[in-house]
C-alpha cells in the first residue's frame, strides 16, 4: 500500500500547535511582510509550504502566489499538464479558461498520478522535491511467453499501484524488454524492476502479504540459483548501463532490482518542454540448461536518483 504523504494544502501533525502559541504571544510573524514571507517559502518544499501556511495571514498569503509554485514545478510543466488534459473527463485548466488555474492547483494536479498509455502506465511528481517520478505496470512491458498460461498468468493483487502483476510460473527463456519515450525534466534518474520471489494470492482481499503467505510464499521458486539474472539500460543519447545479479533474495517480500542510471540534460533550446529521451531497458536469463519460476513481475519504475519508497536490491556492474 502506498505511504501516507502530506498533501498539498494539508497540515501536518503539531503545526497547529506552533501556530496557537505566535499569535497569543503576539510575536510579529502576522506583520511580515509578504514577499518576506515568499522568500523563505521559496527555499522549501512542497509540503513545508502548506504547513507553513497555516501559521499567519503572511505565509497564507504567499503560499497563494504563482511565482512560489511555479518555482517548485519542473521546467516542463506545460508538457506533462498535456498529459492530464488528455486524461478522460479530465480539463484542469477548462479549455477556454486556459491560464485560469493557479500554479498552485497545477502543482497539486501533478502531484497525484496522471495515468496515460491506456492507464499502463503514470507518472506524478515527488512532493519534496517536485521531480518527476514513473511507473510502468507488467501489462506495458513486452514478455515473453506471456500469453501462454503454462509460462505466465496474470493475477490481482492490492500491493500493486495497477493492482495486478504478472507470475512467472516456469520457463526456459526468461526475458522482460521495455521502451520509455517520454521528456523528462533535466536530472538523473534510476530504473527499477519492481519483483517479488514468491506466488502471489489469487484474491484482491487477501490482507497486507498480497504475494502470498510465509507458508506458501517459497513454493514453485526455481532456477535463480543456477545462473544470473542480466539487466540492460540504453538510451537514445548513447548513455549504456549492464549489471548483472542472481535472485537469491528470501521469498515473501517486494524489492526494487536497480537496472542502471540515465542522465536527462537542459533543454537548452529553451522551449520549456524538456529534452526528449528514449529509454530501452530489459532483463534476461536465457541459459536454456535449465527452467526457472516462481517470480512476480509488477512494474518498472523511474525515480529521481537518492529517492526510494522500498528496499533497493543492487546489482553487480559488468562491462558492456
Amino acid at each position: 500500500p502506498r505511504a501516507a504523504e502530506p498533501g498539498i494544502g494539508s497540515m501536518g501533525a503539531g503545526a497547529s500547535d506552533l501556530a496557537a502559541p505566535a499569535e497569543a504571544a503576539g510575536s510579529g510573524l502576522g506583520d511580515m511582510p509578504e514577499l518576506c514571507a515568499a522568500e523563505v517559502l521559496l527555499r522549501l518544499g512542497a509540503p513545508d509550504i502548506c504547513r507553513l501556511a497555516r501559521l499567519n495571514r503572511a505565509f497564507r498569503s504567499a503560499a497563494a502566489a504563482d511565482f512560489v509554485w511555479e518555482a517548485k514545478l519542473p521546467e516542463n510543466y506545460g508538457y506533462l499538464m498535456g498529459f492530464v488534459r488528455g486524461s478522460a473527463g479530465e480539463d484542469v485548466e477548462g479549455g477556454g479558461k486556459r491560464g485560469a488555474v493557479g500554479k498552485k492547483e497545477v502543482y497539486a494536479r501533478l502531484a497525484k498520478a496522471v495515468r496515460f498509455d491506456d492507464g499502463k502506465r503514470e507518472f506524478w511528481l515527488e512532493k519534496s522535491t517536485g521531480m518527476v517520478c514513473m511507473a510502468l505496470s507488467s501489462k506495458s512491458l513486452v514478455i515473453t511467453g506471456i500469453d501462454d498460461r503454462r509460462y505466465w498468468v496474470h493475477m490481482p493483487n492490492t500491493e500493486s499501484r495497477f493492482q495486478s502483476v504478472a507470475y512467472l510460473q516456469q520457463i526456459w527463456w526468461f526475458e522482460v524488454v521495455g521502451e520509455i519515450d517520454f521528456r523528462f525534466p533535466a536530472g538523473t534518474y534510476s530504473l527499477y524492476f519492481r519483483l517479488h520471489l514468491g506466488k502471489p494470492s489469487s484474491s484482491r482481499h487477501a490482507g497486507r502479504r498480497g504475494c502470498g503467505s510465509e507458508k506458501n510464499a517459497g513454493s514453485g521458486i526455481h532456477g535463480w540459483d543456477r545462473k544470473p539474472v542480466r539487466f540492460q539500460l540504453s538510451t537514445s543519447d548513447g548513455q549504456n548501463a549492464v549489471s548483472q545479479r542472481y535472485l537469491d533474495d528470501e521469498p515473501g517480500s517486494w524489492a526494487l532490482y536497480h537496472a542502471g542510471d540515465f542522465v536527462v540534460a537542459p533543454d537548452t533550446e529553451e522551449h520549456g518542454q524538456g529534452r526528449p529521451v528514449r529509454v530501452k531497458f530489459s532483463m534476461a536469463q536465457i541459459d536454456c540448461t535449465h527452467t526457472k519460476g516462481g517470480l512476480c513481475v509488477d512494474s518498472v519504475l523511474v525515480y529521481p536518483r537518492g529517492f526510494r519508497t522500498e528496499r533497493v536490491v543492487d546489482a553487480q556492474s559488468v562491462s558492456c
